[in-house]
């Protein structure tokens, strides 16, 4: 049995641990809910042992809060263990524990600022994390609403196209498990300036594009028993395209790939998948090549 790692919501939100709990039961996973808590304690006129006192007192009731959490969403027979750790570093903690191989998936609540951006922990772990992460809207769950599967069916690149493949499998499966109907879809962006210079006409320029992805269409169909029609390409910007068909659809669920990046790197946004991220308010999972 695979593992689902769950990151316990800091406030009062429960989204994590209640949609991480009843994903993880269908799935057929056992769940680990992780528990962070941390003070400075370096400003208090304290020894040693009040300071280790302390600290023990906000473990045990950070503790507390997250098993009540958990009680309220647990079903019988399912397999939740809690671990509280006293740390800040969220995302090195994280990264460490899912490097043995049994985690299949991180669960994480998304958390957003006014100007509708994902907060550092949030795209550090959907840049670094090696293991699929599902950042979970705080809204409440609809599961009737269509999984949706975001894909790059244009590129030629095979490590995209295997994470195509990636992205299909994970959401169909999903999709199953929740008796949610599937959504597949991709988009032809017609390069702006050739557009506005008229050196391409965008009707043939999509026909042309959507010509080239058949073969890929085909080859994703017939490995993942879907029937080829599922398949939608529209015209238009990724980031638009798949969030304006996510928001029209109201799908619970959007599953796609995103190129993890590493130092520096890690640190710039502009990457299609973090355009789309910044703009969907639904369930994100990203998964890597």
């Amino acid at each position: 049995m695979g593992k689902m790692l769950v990151i316990a919501d800091i406030n009062t939100s429960n989204a994590a641990v209640s949609r991480g709990l009843e994903l993880a039961r269908r799935l057929g996973l056992a769940v680990e809910v992780v528990a962070f808590a941390w003070a400075s304690l370096k400003g208090l006129e304290l020894g040693a042992g009040d300071k280790a006192e302390a600290r023990q007192r906000l473990l045990n009731a950070r503790e507390q809060e997250v098993e009540e959490r958990i009680a309220k969403y647990r079903k019988e027979g399912q397999k939740v263990s809690l671990k509280v750790v006293w740390n800040k570093d969220i995302v090195s903690w994280v990264l460490r524990r899912v490097e043995g191989g049994k985690y299949t998936m991180v669960v994480k609540t998304g958390n957003r600022s006014e100007t509708l951006v994902h907060t550092p922990t949030d795209w550090q772990l959907l840049r670094e994390c090696p293991v699929p992460v599902l950042i979970v809207a705080r809204d409440k769950w609809v599961r009737t609403k269509p999984v949706l599967a975001a894909l790059d069916l244009g590129t030629t690149n095979r490590d995209k196209r295997k994470l195509n493949h990636q992205v299909v499998a994970e959401a169909k499966r999903i999709a199953e498990v929740l008796g949610a109907e599937l959504k597949l879809l991709s988009a032809v962006e017609v390069p702006t300036l050739l557009d506005e210079l008229d050196m391409v006409d965008p009707i043939s320029y999509v026909k042309k594009q959507k010509q080239a992805m058949q073969s890929h269409i085909t080859e994703l169909a017939e490995a993942h028993n879907l029937p080829r029609s599922a398949f939608q390409v529209k015209r238009g910007p990724v980031s638009r395209v798949i969030t304006s068909e996510a928001a029209r659809v109201r799908a619970q669920l959007v599953v796609m790939g995103t190129v993890g990046r590493r130092g520096v790197k890690a640190r710039l946004l502009g990457n299609t998948a973090e355009s789309v991220l910044q703009l969907l308010h639904t369930d994100v999972m990203a998964l890597k090549p």
